[in-house]
């Protein structure tokens, strides 16, 4: 694969360019631009599965995969099934080098309850950066109404943590906007959804909100933490990951 690099004059003007345009038209420019260079990861959440919906449309060649920590809900595995079945899309899991058992086994129990910072940082940053290895952009489903790191990023903006473009088509999509598009189209969603769980990551540390609660009141819940660090800016003039 050749590599397309862009200067950061490129990106600005790419992200001002698209910054009014749906989705499936910065997904046509991400795939026309970066070709097989372009992937994309997905937790399986509502909006990802809606960008799948667009990609089998627009590029289904492109790379999809998942951070399967080992932690996920068997409603979320279950859920990579249906997605193969409806769009042709085979979404690959990324795992950690160890397994559950040997993870807590080395570090004497499972570390998301004493340091979940830690945890997400070996089974899900860890595998993302081998897994971004090769691609010159990546596209992600965060929406800047989520969290205040996710408020800074752009529709297309340089990400310093794995040092290639991040591509946000739903940056500026509402939940509303997000659901709007799953109901008209059929987009198969995770059933947790139904249960009170508006945003869904690995069992110990996700939860079910109460009405009127914040939808990602349930991640972590009862602590600061919000993200697992895969959209938390860690550099000032960074994209938002």
């Amino acid at each position: 694969m050749n590599r397309r690099t862009l200067s950061e004059t490129e990106i600005a003007a790419a992200a001002e360019k698209l910054a009014g345009q749906p989705p499936e038209e910065v997904l046509r420019w991400a795939a026309q631009t970066f070709g097989e260079r372009l992937t994309m990861a997905t937790a399986f959440g509502a909006e990802g599965c809606c960008l799948i919906h667009m990609l089998a449309d627009i590029a289904p060649w492109v790379r999809v995969f998942n951070l399967d920590t080992g932690y996920q809900f068997p409603e979320t595995l279950e859920l990579r099934e249906r997605i193969k079945n409806r769009y042709g899309i085979e979404v690959e899991f990324i795992r950690p080098e160890l397994t559950v058992a040997e993870y807590e086994a080395e570090h004497g129990g499972p570390l998301y309850r004493i340091r979940p910072d830690q945890c997400c940082h070996d089974r899900k940053l860890a595998p993302l950066r081998g897994a971004l290895v090769g691609y010159d952009a990546w596209i992600s489903a965060i929406r800047r109404d989520q969290t205040s790191d996710r408020a800074k990023a752009a529709m297309v903006g340089w990400d310093p943590k794995f040092n290639l473009v991040k591509v946000n088509p739903l940056l500026t999509w509402t939940k509303k906007d997000v659901w709007g598009f799953v109901l008209k189209h059929g987009v198969p969603y995770n059933p947790l959804h139904d249960q009170g769980y508006p945003s869904i990551g690995c069992w110990p540390c996700t939860q079910a909100v109460r009405a009127g609660e914040d939808e990602r009141a349930g991640r972590w819940a009862g602590s600061a933490k919000k993200e697992c660090g895969l959209h938390v800016i860690e550099v000032q003039g960074g994209s938002g990951i």
